[in-house]
């Protein structure tokens, strides 16, 4: 199994993946459509244009994780990215609630202290979703 750590970034993908892909399709999409190295030990999150799946990629040191979730009803609620961005970054309290079924734009954040930490200048520009 593998554990997120505090610095460890969680990038929502823009728009509908071919579910069909795997390690090496998913590797290729975060490395190319993301612009982000998929061995940095951060997690991809990907989903279908349906939103009904979703997978995960996630390199833990030594070799690549894919995960996939299935719903059987409903679908997932992908939030919105602006137009003409690849990608978004979500926290794991974000991610753990997007696969338990919340809808991001339904919550909302209390305010307190939290530590972004120092920004990447070498990535493509991203959205930070603040619906929490």
């Amino acid at each position: 199994m593998f554990g997120l750590g505090p610095a460890t970034r969680v990038y929502l993908a823009a728009g509908a993946t071919d579910m069909r892909k795997s390690f090496e399709g998913l590797y290729g999409l975060a490395r190319d459509r993301l612009a982000c190295d998929p061995r940095s030990g951060h997690v991809f999150v990907f989903s279908n244009a349906r939103r009904n799946r979703l997978k995960l990629l996630f390199w833990d040191g030594s070799g690549l994780w894919v995960c996939a979730k299935r719903l059987e009803k409903g679908r997932f609620r992908w939030p919105d990215v602006d137009v003409g961005r690849a990608k978004a970054v979500l926290t794991q309290e974000e991610l753990a609630l997007l696969v338990g079924g919340i809808d991001l734009t339904q919550a909302r954040r209390r305010k307190w202290y939290r530590d972004a930490g120092p920004g990447d200048s070498t990535e493509a520009p991203v959205t930070r979703i603040n619906h929490l």
